[in-house]
């Protein structure tokens, strides 16, 4: 279907594409099944195909699945095992977050394009407020159409977008066009779009905060605007009910945040069974410094601290971690503090889960790295660069740790035409 048709179709046409946009200058744009499309780009076969991403063993979880596996009624954050069972023709795949780090970092750019004044929510969702291009791009409902247009001709991608005066109101525009859509919320008409919702598309609206309006007989965003505030604050409570009842009347008065930092980055992995041999640990930890790096690379960023995390057979969580004398945005150096943290806690009982963080975060553009006595000026970090250009090209398994290879149990393995094994930040097994 192309976008002409996708925008607005079979939506209330008060909303649509040509609605009054004046003063909408907020954007709130989100990829369409961002994991799943990924995915579906670089393998063309499964276009139109049940598609589900995450993990795969029996405590695995679903991070996304296309929109002919939602039919089946197959949603983010299932248990894997309920969604082979809703959909058992489904292909699952794998998460591969160096691809979608990749992805993510393309999409950024074409909203940095369009305004500095990007806020990241997550790595397929941002704000973008757009007040300050319009004499140069148009109006704010053209900027989002052209938005629209680059991501699907430069990656191959759809999105839905809302365009709204407030950064809640877009958010609900682009959850309501969706998928490949686009909803204009006129900034006079802000109620008789709010009103109809259910309550529970308000932000803070739980399950639990549902059950609790419905059994009041507050069942849509209208019904909850229009109830006695002192009955809020007896039912929820004092904070939440201040917070819903300024929601339901459209007061939301937050401006897009461009300077996000993130804090940290990591990866973690739960083994289908619990695991004691140091061997798969080491691998383990090694595939998680892998994607880290990459992902830190992908990112823009280096990081100072490592920290690992593991998870024991009784669900106890013991996190460590070092700061190195630089920061480093190399898996090889990762993998070496983490199997060093490793190797002192002395894990003495089987492991559920382990994971590798990266914390203390700053740009890689201008953050020096002083150079240990004796390393060489170009190394592994040029080597893992060269590493990240053959991903783009042919997705992130062709290449990685000589070790992995063959490892069908926490990491991503695929017969691939152009696949290449190169012996990088692979330090000697333990004794």
């Amino acid at each position: 279907m192309g976008r002409s048709q996708a925008i607005g179709r079979g939506r209330d046409p008060r909303f649509g594409p040509e609605a009054d946009d004046a003063g909408c200058t907020i954007l709130h744009v989100d990829m369409d099944a961002f994991f799943a499309a990924v995915e579906v780009r670089r393998r063309p076969e499964l276009r139109g195909k049940a598609v589900v991403v995450g993990g795969l063993g029996p405590r695995g979880v679903v991070s996304s699945a296309s929109y002919e596996a939602r039919r089946y009624g197959v949603r983010s954050a299932m248990p894997a095992m309920r969604a082979r069972a809703l959909c058992p023709h489904a292909v699952f795949l794998p998460t591969d977050f160096s691809e979608y780090s990749a992805a993510s970092a393309a999409v950024m750019r074409i909203f940095r394009d369009v305004t500095p004044l990007v806020e990241p929510l997550s790595l397929d969702e941002a704000f973008l407020d757009v007040a300050g291009a319009r004499r140069l791009l148009g109006r704010p409902a053209l900027i989002a159409r052209d938005i629209r247009a680059r991501i699907a001709d430069e990656q191959r991608l759809t999105c839905s977008v809302g365009v709204a005066s407030s950064k809640f109101v877009a958010k609900l525009g682009s959850t309501r066009a969706k998928p490949d859509g686009m909803i204009v919320v006129p900034a006079g008409q802000v109620l008789d779009f709010l009103h109809p919702l259910p309550v529970g598309a308000l932000w803070g609206v739980g399950e639990k905060a549902a059950e609790t309006l419905h059994r009041l007989g507050l069942m849509t965003v209208g019904d909850l605007a229009a109830a006695p505030l002192g009955m809020l604050r007896a039912a929820l409570g004092e904070a939440s009910a201040a917070h819903l009842h300024e929601l339901a009347w459209g007061r939301d008065s937050r401006r897009v945040v461009a300077e996000h930092v993130e804090k940290s980055i990591g990866a973690e992995m739960t083994y289908d069974t619990d695991v004691t041999d140091p061997a798969t640990i080491r691998r383990s930890l090694l595939a998680l410094a892998d994607k880290v790096g990459a992902r830190l690379r992908a990112a823009g960023h280096v990081g100072r601290t490592v920290t690992i995390k593991i998870r024991v057979a009784d669900f106890r969580t013991v996190n460590r971690s070092r700061t190195m004398p630089t920061s480093t945005d190399v898996a090889r150096e990762i993998f070496a503090t983490s199997w060093t943290l490793f190797e002192a806690l002395r894990v003495g009982e089987p492991i559920r889960l382990v994971g590798v963080r990266v914390e203390g975060l700053s740009a890689a553009a201008t953050t020096s790295r002083q150079l240990t006595l004796g390393e060489p000026e170009r190394g592994w970090r040029e080597a893992e660069a060269a590493t990240d250009a053959l991903a783009t090209r042919f997705g992130r398994s062709i290449v990685g740790p000589a070790s992995l290879l063959g490892q069908t149990d926490h990491r991503r393995t695929e017969n691939h035409p152009h696949s290449t094994v190169v012996p990088l930040s692979d330090p000697p097994t333990p004794s």
